[in-house]
């Protein structure tokens, strides 16, 4: 072969192996062009930039994704965000003086990088750590004139910051893509504010706020806590220039991202290599006491507790019939004559510090309580930096707010300003005494149980002015109740009529005329409802305002004295917010009533299956409700003193409180079991509920469980996604109903079209398909294939990938058997509490 033919064949195969290397780097000479699909891939391998189009969408972006794991194209970084290419004619550039463009077929610039200073000889390099830099030529990576770890997107990296840069006054945050198709900006944005507290932002409202920095984490983000043992770290930097937090990885293997949704949750990743899949280890907003300030000024919101919202101690109810109208002092501070104390709220998000001071000196907890016993505005305190042996101060000078308590201690101590009359240890509590050092006569008084009551006496106060009139409280309490339960009992004799066993109920009782002047004589202006158990009246009792819905038993009801006695004692010793609350009963003369408290919004069916309101149940709101729904069924069957199956779940049967709150009501036909009785199966002969949401085996076999409940809940789900009733007929060739139309949808993979269109478009689409499947894998024909709703909770907090693929339905169209007792008798609650 000839030595020109030789050279120009090796100048071939270079210029082809050269081509075959990706490059890591963009230099004046050498742009992106998205027709011949060119990438950058990182010198390790790990990212790569590229244009790339979101799913269900043409448009062309720039963005950087993974590169070293199948992960389907994850992308973290987006440029163009606002301004997409509609075509594959884009074009990334590097300018001469070290500026980036994307410009489109007819050269329009549509996204240009913030021009650095003048550069000589720039370069552009996508490197290992995710970040794209511009440099000189010939500095360092560490010197970069321009990064994309200072735009960042919805997505947060090891060694990004979110935070401020005090001297341009750059806000470093995250910001959420519109849609799953559309990564513009929308509303929902995380970063920290100008008081250093981390905040979720909806446009110009406080959406969520986790709290100040607290030395270890933030305060209010303990769905979002990193662990160390599993090589992840979390810095808070502060500085006369800058304030930021950023993650660091203790263990380099780790690969790791947080995520600021569509919906406004920031939720936290880390790719599993075994399972090659990410897991979801995190997330916030995560309960109700997330939403901001959700008990009011100097409410406690207690996420697992029978009660929502509780005072802090030293104060009370602002309005007694409204948990969420906060609290108010029970006795005015006296710091003139120096008698005040603290109470100790253990356990908790501290309150918002927007008003507060704060110093991260080395200041003990003595001094900083010192501080605020010498300020007469100081309403409380915290120590600052828990880190260590502790230090700093947090004082606060007005109402505390936003305050949420933490199962298993893991929140922190506030310290809340009571009067002296108001340190009286009234539980019954174990205490002990100690030295808190604010005198050398003072103790400090700290009890268990609650973990709340805290404050500094002398020992002959505590003595005087605690022990002996708290004795004499007892005392006169024991003596006070006696009387009313042998007056109660002597003016309505037996709580129940000769067909009824007496029984013993921890309930008040209300007489007739109580109930008589509340719904004005039952008047037909105040009727609710109507149903098998009789009529429901609204009414307001006029000592102190308070609504009440009043189910009264008729004497033609299909229901009995049973069924009443039944939801009494169910009802009776349950506490839970997604429980409607029994309030008490009336059994007078014939009478026997039910006094509930009142639901403004109704019942579920009555919004949902109404065309004309459906609209009112966003995404968010039916997601709220499937998940309320869910702690309530949890509570019922595995967290109550008594294990209750409730047999009768269905729209008509969850109410909704002013804030679409649900609650689960109608007990009539519960069933009650012993507290160890966890796997209780039941073959019954008397078959009662709603076809239509019966499981197969309790309709035609008459067997019973807590697996009949979670089939009757994934049929609910299913209706609350839809908007379409379970019995209706949606396919008039095909004879099929609500669950058949799902089942043959979702092995067709069109589950979305099943989408309320009352919804919209505005979605996020994989927490809604995630609902469709936990609500197949609910109404699987095998109950011990359908989960507990231990399970199913942990479930609606994965993401899709990680749930099983659920089987068969148990298809139920029964009409015959049992029709003895139809389900149409027991729909008490078609339109109970609905407002007129």
């Amino acid at each position: 072969m000839k030595p020109t033919m030789i050279w120009f064949c090796s100048f071939l195969c270079t210029i082809s192996f050269s081509a075959s290397i990706a490059s890591d780097t963009l230099t004046v000479s050498t742009p992106l062009l998205d027709a011949n699909t060119k990438t950058l891939i990182s010198d390790g391998g790990s990212f790569e930039l590229g244009f790339f189009s979101p799913a269900g969408s043409n448009n062309r972006y720039i963005g950087i994704w993974y590169h070293s794991i199948s992960d389907n194209q994850t992308v973290i970084w987006v440029a163009n965000r606002k301004s997409p290419v509609t075509d594959r004619s884009g074009r990334l550039s590097l300018t001469t003086d070290g500026a980036l463009t994307i410009t489109d077929g007819n050269s329009t610039v549509v996204w240009s990088s913030e021009s650095p200073t003048s550069l000589n000889n720039p370069v552009a390099k996508l490197l290992n750590t995710g970040n794209f830099i511009v440099r000189e030529a010939s500095a360092a990576d560490s010197d970069g004139a321009w990064q994309s770890f200072e735009f960042p997107t919805d997505t947060s990296i090891p060694g990004m910051k979110l935070g401020w840069n005090l001297t341009s006054g750059r806000n470093y945050n995250l910001t959420a893509w519109t849609s799953e198709s559309d990564p513009s900006p929308s509303n929902y944005a995380i970063g920290i504010d100008y008081h250093g507290q981390i905040v979720i932002m909806d446009g110009q409202r406080l959406h969520w706020r986790g709290g100040p920095w607290n030395g270890l984490r933030f305060s209010g983000s303990e769905g979002m806590q990193r662990d160390k043992r599993i090589g992840i770290g979390f810095d808070y930097v502060t500085g006369p220039h800058h304030v930021f937090c950023s993650e660091y990885l203790i263990d380099s293997s780790i690969i790791d991202r947080i995520v600021m949704n569509t919906s406004g949750t920031l939720q936290h990743f880390i790719w599993i290599q075994d399972k090659q899949q990410w897991t979801y280890v995190g997330f916030v907003p995560r309960d109700e006491c997330d939403s901001v300030a959700r008990c009011g000024p100097n409410g406690v919101c207690h996420p697992d507790g029978s009660t929502l919202c509780k005072c802090l101690q030293g104060f009370t109810r602002r309005n007694n019939s409204d948990e969420l109208n906060g609290c108010v002092r029970i006795t005015a501070l006296d710091c003139a004559n120096g008698t005040d104390g603290f109470a100790r709220q253990s356990s908790v998000k501290l309150p918002d510090t927007s008003t507060a001071s704060v110093d991260w000196s080395a200041v003990s907890l003595e001094e900083c309580g010192l501080r605020c016993l010498r300020n007469c505005s100081c309403t409380g305190y915290a120590q600052a930096n828990v880190s260590g042996s502790g230090s700093g101060c947090v004082l606060w000078s007005t109402d505390l707010t936003d305050i949420k308590f933490y199962e298993g201690g893991t929140g922190q101590d506030l310290f809340v300003r009571v009067a002296a009359a108001d340190l009286i240890i009234s539980e019954f509590d174990t205490c002990s005494l100690f030295y808190h050092n604010f005198s050398s006569n003072d103790l400090a008084v700290s009890c268990s149980g609650t973990g709340r009551k805290h404050g500094h006496w002398s020992p002959a106060v505590v003595v005087i002015d605690i022990v002996v009139p708290a004795l004499a409280i007892i005392l006169l309490v024991m003596v006070f109740v006696v009387y009313c339960l042998c007056r109660r009992k002597k003016e309505h004799g037996k709580y129940f009529d000769d067909d009824t066993e007496e029984t013993d109920l921890d309930l008040p009782l209300f007489d007739l005329d109580t109930i008589l002047e509340a719904t004005q004589n039952f008047s037909p202006s105040n009727k609710l409802g109507q149903g098998g158990y009789g009529p429901v009246y609204k009414g307001k009792f006029k000592d102190d305002g308070q609504e009440i819905a009043v189910k009264r038993l008729s004497e033609t009801s299909s229901q009995g004295a049973n069924e009443f006695k039944n939801e009494v004692m169910v009802i009776a010793k349950l506490q839970h917010r997604n429980l409607v609350r029994l309030l008490g009963c009336c059994i007078q003369g014939r009478e026997r009533m039910l006094i509930y408290e009142f639901m403004p919004n109704g019942s579920l069916d009555a919004l949902l299956f109404d065309p004309a309101k459906s609209g009112s149940l966003d995404w968010r709101t039916r997601y709220n409700i499937i998940v309320g729904i869910a702690r309530g069924l949890l509570y019922l069957h595995h967290d109550s003193r008594l294990r209750i199956i409730h047999r009768d779940l269905k729209p008509s049967n969850v109410l909704l409180d002013m804030d679409m709150n649900p609650k689960i009501s109608d007990f009539g036909l519960a069933r009650i079991f012993g507290g160890d009785d966890t796997e209780v199966v039941v073959n019954t002969k008397r078959v009662v509920g709603t076809y239509g949401y019966m499981s197969p085996e309790y309709a035609m076999h008459g067997i019973f469980s807590i697996k009949s409940d979670v089939f009757s809940f994934g049929k609910l789900i299913l209706e609350i996604v839809s908007g379409r009733k379970n019995r209706d007929v949606y396919d008039s060739s095909i004879p099929e109903n609500l669950l058949d139309h799902i089942w043959r949808l979702w092995k067709e993979g069109k589950a979305l079209n099943l989408v309320d269109e009352s919804i919209g478009n505005s979605f996020p689409t994989t927490e809604v398909l995630s609902c469709i499947k936990i609500g197949l894998l609910c109404v699987q024909e095998q109950p011990e294939d359908r989960p507990t709703m231990n399970t199913l909770l942990k479930w609606l907090d994965s993401d899709i990938s990680h749930l099983p693929e659920p089987t068969q339905p148990g298809f139920v169209n029964l009409r015959g058997p049992f029709d003895s007792e139809p389900s149409s008798k027991n729909t008490i609650s078609n339109t109970l509490f609905e407002g007129r």
